[in-house]
């Protein structure tokens, strides 16, 4: 009677267990980058050589919100046009926004989310590093922007690389004059869902920054950080071929 009563017993049930948390393969990350066509790189030329940048603009916008194959396909080509540099196997979503992107290098197998908007400057200079992720809604002040190679960034998470500074006070603060700050986010990093990035800030390879952390000082290689503001909550093991993929890609 007790051995059965034993073995009626539940045994506890982990929060994994409970939760049906699993893990799987990566996708995005491990994905090659094939070549891109000859014939979208051509048209790509072809666009930049009859159209003017407002042009080119419109024709991105045109096909910007569609789905299928050739919303997809000319959205890329436009891009490519538009752009300083772009790598192949790059995936640009639907209602994508850009301005001055005549500034961006991107790099191969970009994922740009639904939503995003990148805001460059006339002057300014915006790098993507090659396998790069980037989820839906996001922001990037792109004025001065460095991301690395193998970044995650979270939907809704932004950077800003801007702010006004104030001075004089007896004037509306929007009149002021813009200080702009080089923003660099290292190779391999992480940035959590709603992160923000202030200007200025420098994180480092490898570095997690937490969901909603607000960042106001740079991060080091390999830290955690979460909060408001954001402070270093511990440390990942480093390793090596995490160091090999983020400085030698």
């Amino acid at each position: 009677m007790t051995s059965g009563a034993a073995d009626r017993t539940p045994s506890p049930i982990t929060r994994r267990e409970k939760s049906g948390a699993r893990t799987v393969k990566a996708v995005h990350g491990v994905r090659e980058a094939a070549p891109d066509p000859q014939f979208e790189l051509d048209l790509a030329v072809d666009l930049r050589g009859r159209l003017n940048s407002e042009q080119l603009l419109e024709a991105f916008t045109q096909y910007s919100s569609g789905a299928g194959y050739i919303d997809v396909l000319m959205r890329r080509i436009c891009f490519r046009a538009l752009v300083k540099k772009l790598g192949s196997g790059v995936a640009i979503q639907r209602s994508v926004s850009v301005i001055h992107p005549e500034t961006f290098e991107i790099g191969d197998r970009v994922f740009i989310g639904e939503q995003t908007i990148i805001q460059g400057r006339f002057d300014g200079r915006c790098v993507i590093g090659a396998g790069v992720w980037i989820g839906p809604q996001s922001y990037f002040d792109a004025r001065d922007l460095v991301i690395g190679d193998h970044v995650g960034w979270g939907p809704g998470a932004k950077v800003l690389g801007s702010e006004h500074t104030g001075l004089p006070a007896d004037i509306p603060l929007i009149q002021t004059d813009l200080q702009i700050a080089p923003v660099r986010i290292g190779s391999c990093a992480d940035i959590g869902v709603n992160a923000i990035i202030l200007p200025g800030i420098t994180v480092g390879h490898a570095a997690i920054v937490g969901a909603g952390a607000v960042v106001t000082r740079d991060v080091p290689e390999f830290a955690k950080v979460a909060g408001v503001p954001a402070r270093v909550i511990g440390w990942r093991k480093e390793q090596k071929s995490m160091k090999s993929a983020g400085r030698n890609s």
